[in-house]
């Protein structure tokens, strides 16, 4: 990430978006600017940190995926540059100072790319007529990047968010352009899982964070060195053997044995399973857990 008071040396071609999920329509945008680079423009973003976005509609922002997910997307997508601006700083200016101070003298933009629905300033009260109307006064080209629809209907995060929270991870990966996933460290739970011979990997959700429905998954986990396993992961608040009311992501890797603990793991959600439900005792759960293996199994399969 660019530091804000660091101008880029370089002239730029930015994408502009808060790319919540960097889904397939992000993507179309980001994309334009990646392919400026052929024209001796760098890519950039200017976007906002997703986990301190303001209340939407006067509801918390249940936001896809973290900055940093966010960010190793951008990477892999040929984004060179990321600005991630303070919503409290940045959404006090007037459009034409956005334009001015972040786009022309920190950006040093020629060239920026959007949806037909991004907003900018205060109150969100500028759109693209005026984005390009700035443009003309202040050097720099504003081209308006046309949706992506599947479906019949525009790709965006809040039909990804539905789709997510009803666990049909398959129709969200399919506006996502790849799988949903938990991209985060491995952090220690209570080991219960390896004294019924499941041991798991323990990922946490952040704090605004969308969490899928509760239920187990078969799941893909991509471990640091970039080998693909196949896991059951299951999501919600383990109710058999827990209190807390602390949604989590818990996944055995079938077939794996190793120290995963602090390292960055990729749990991708391939296919929900069942809903979570709690179970009278341990054996029982166990049970189940044989069951939910046999099904990943069997289902991995066929994918």
């Amino acid at each position: 990430m660019i530091n804000a008071a660091r101008p880029v040396l370089e002239e730029s071609a930015a994408a502009l978006g808060l790319f919540d999920g960097v889904h397939l329509g992000h993507r179309k945008v980001l994309s334009a600017a990646v392919h400026c680079r052929a024209d001796g423009l760098r890519p950039c973003v200017f976007t906002f940190n997703t986990e301190t976005f303001p209340k939407k509609h006067g509801r918390e922002f249940e936001y896809l995926y973290t900055q940093a997910h966010k960010e190793h997307l951008f990477e892999a997508i040929g984004i060179e540059e990321v600005y991630a601006g303070s919503f409290s700083d940045i959404g006090e200016m007037d459009g034409e100072s956005f334009c001015r101070y972040i786009l022309r003298e920190r950006l040093n933009v020629r060239k920026v790319f959007c949806g037909g629905d991004f907003r900018f300033g205060r109150d969100a009260a500028w759109g693209f007529s005026e984005l390009l109307e700035f443009g003309r006064q202040l050097g720099f080209e504003a081209i308006c990047i046309e949706p992506v629809c599947i479906g019949g209907a525009e790709v965006s995060s809040t039909r990804i968010r539905e789709y997510l929270r009803s666990g049909s991870p398959e129709k969200a990966s399919e506006l996502l352009g790849s799988c949903y996933e938990i991209d985060t460290e491995v952090i220690h739970g209570k080991a219960l899982g390896r004294t019924i011979s499941f041991p798991t990997i323990n990922q946490s959700f952040q704090k605004g964070q969308l969490v899928p429905a509760n239920g187990v998954y078969l799941s893909e986990v991509i471990t640091p060195d970039g080998i693909s396993h196949i896991g059951v992961t299951n999501i919600g608040i383990k109710p058999t053997v827990s209190t807390e009311n602390i949604p989590l992501a818990e996944t055995h890797i079938l077939d794996f044995c190793g120290d995963l603990y602090g390292k960055r793991c990729r749990t991708r959600l391939r296919r929900f399973l069942r809903p979570e439900k709690k179970f009278e005792n341990i054996t029982a759960l166990q049970r189940a857990i044989i069951t939910d293996t046999e099904n990943a199994r069997r289902f991995a399969e066929s994918i």
